[in-house]
């Protein structure tokens, strides 16, 4: 009887430090998700930069083409 009461009063223990130590790890992986968070935001804002400048970069890239059609359809001898 004596063995089944130290055997009892072990266990208590036992699962009470298993109960913190998964509550610490939920915490520890809650702390790197956390931090993670703000990297992500950058990323997705240096896309959009990214995403900005490429098409800036269109847009300047068809005006050049506009004003070199502008000027073959201005010359006389390709005019209809």
């Amino acid at each position: 009887m004596a063995e089944q009461v130290d055997k009892l009063m072990r266990e208590h223990p036992n699962r009470f430090q298993a109960s913190m130590d998964r509550t610490r790890r939920g915490i520890r992986q809650m702390k790197t998700r956390r931090s993670d968070a703000p990297a992500t935001v950058v990323g997705l804002r240096g896309d959009r930069a990214s995403d900005a400048a490429v098409a800036a970069h269109w847009h300047a890239s068809l005006d050049g083409v506009r004003d070199r059609l502008d000027r073959i359809e201005r010359r006389p001898e390709l005019a209809d």
